[in-house]
């Protein structure tokens, strides 16, 4: 197994969140054995994954129903498309400076709590705008969580970036799919009110927040930084002075994952009404979402573990672009002819998002280096990827069809690739953004 596999219970502090002395666990009676901890963080982790996306897939499952319900137009449903990369460009640049001041761990609880109170709260409203206001509390929860699962990895795991991180997107990915493919046969069981069938994704939430409660209330009792991973006198040193935007390899990674995100988001909003439109059923549209978000699952735990085994993950970038191509072409000659298969190219593709994650933890050496490229590359490309669900609902309503949405998709692949192959050489945002000390 290669060696950044092997398993190692050490990982470098990040400046701020914890105190910089090396501490056994032994040093504090408050402090839980380490295997357990670790297990804590691994079920926190998991179930965090769970709930960064059903707000967003459930929505799309029934955003036919939702406009009705609100009086949405097309222009307007495309909006609340791009509320989720907008959000998370505007609070997830936050997410380091949180994490410094509270600790990464108690940052994530309180994420998880806000998508518990914001899915709670979206489907009462009774309004388009008070909709948006639920929706913006959840996906600010999602937004700090993002940014923040692989700094946790990187503390816990250092040399297990790649497994971790699969097992991370894996979960992200079932729980996109589970409420891709749950949403609307929920919504039937319990009455067909699009309102309970949306709410009813607050109850995962929920159970999200206690593993986090339990992990800050156990490590974060020594100090006020939060929980504690292990330390190690043999961690590497944090880097001063590192200006993240001198880097060429971060914006390359940020650009990727903006182009990434813009895919998945206008599949995850808009792909179920094109299925729809070509006159497939709601309940099959939810199922075609659901089986390309679930493509995910097992693809989301093997790429990141090929990635870390390749110097270069460039060929990966360019395999997945061409699955998107081809799924977009196929949706667009025959929608409902070759929806199945389309839908599974589609999912193959949308794993451009776990390889970013990856390519997160590769790029850095250090905790503080991931922090800061984790939150530059999400917030940054987060922020490239909100006019693109929005264009596409312009283009749908005033074109009439999805022949120019779909065009739309396939040419922003093209840079997709060019920018992956960039970020996927193996060097480090260190090496380019720390200042060089004058002699």
């Amino acid at each position: 197994m290669a060696i950044e596999e092997t398993r190692t219970t050490t990982s470098p502090p990040i400046r701020g969140c914890a105190d910089q002395e090396p501490r056994s666990e032994t040093a504090s009676p408050q402090a839980p054995p380490r295997a357990w901890a670790t297990r804590l963080v691994i079920v926190g982790i998991v179930l965090a994954a769970l709930n960064l996306r059903p707000a967003i897939t459930s929505f799309g499952a029934l955003l036919e129903e939702v406009r009705d319900g609100l009086g949405m137009s097309g222009s307007v449903a495309g909006l609340l498309t791009s509320v989720p990369p907008l959000c998370f460009a505007v609070f997830g640049v936050m997410a380091p400076r949180l994490a410094r001041r509270f600790g990464p761990g108690v940052v994530v609880c309180a994420g998880m709590v806000a998508i518990t109170a914001g899915l709670a709260i979206r489907p009462y409203t009774g309004s388009a705008a008070g909709f948006l206001a639920g929706s913006a509390l959840a996906l600010m929860g999602i937004a700090v969580s993002n940014v923040l699962m692989p700094v946790i990895v990187k503390r816990w795991f250092p040399d297990r970036v790649g497994s971790m991180t699969g097992l991370y997107s894996m979960a992200l990915a079932l729980g996109t799919s589970a409420a891709a493919a749950l949403t609307v046969p929920m919504t039937d069981a319990l009455g067909g009110s699009w309102r309970s069938g949306l709410a009813v994704w607050a109850g995962l939430a929920g159970v999200a927040v206690l593993p986090w409660i339990a992990l800050v209330r156990t490590r974060g009792a020594a100090s006020p930084g939060g929980e504690r991973p292990p330390a190690s006198a043999s961690a590497p040193p944090e880097p001063d002075g590192l200006r993240i935007t001198r880097s060429r390899t971060a914006w390359a990674l940020a650009v990727f994952f903006g182009l990434q995100a813009t895919a998945a988001y206008i599949t995850m909003g808009w792909m179920p009404q094109i299925f729809r439109d070509a006159g497939v059923s709601a309940g099959t549209a939810g199922l075609l979402l659901a089986v390309t978000m679930v493509m995910g699952v097992p693809l989301a735990f093997v790429i990141p573990r090929l990635a870390t085994r390749l110097p270069h993950q460039g060929p990966i970038v360019v395999a997945l672009g061409a699955c998107g191509l081809a799924g977009y072409a196929g949706l667009y000659a025959a929608p409902a002819g070759g929806a199945w298969a389309w839908a599974l190219l589609l999912g193959v593709s949308n794993c451009a998002f776990p390889l970013a994650l990856t390519m997160v933890g590769m790029r850095a050496r250090t905790g503080v280096g991931v922090a800061q490229l984790s939150a530059f590359a999400q917030s940054t490309g987060y922020l490239l990827s909100i006019p693109g669900p929005l264009l596409v609902g312009v283009l749908y309503q005033h074109s009439g069809g999805w022949g120019l949405p779909i065009a739309l998709m396939a040419a922003l692949m093209v840079p997709q690739i060019a920018v992956g192959v960039l970020a996927g050489r193996d060097r480090t945002v260190e090496d380019e953004a720390t200042p060089v000390p004058r002699p």
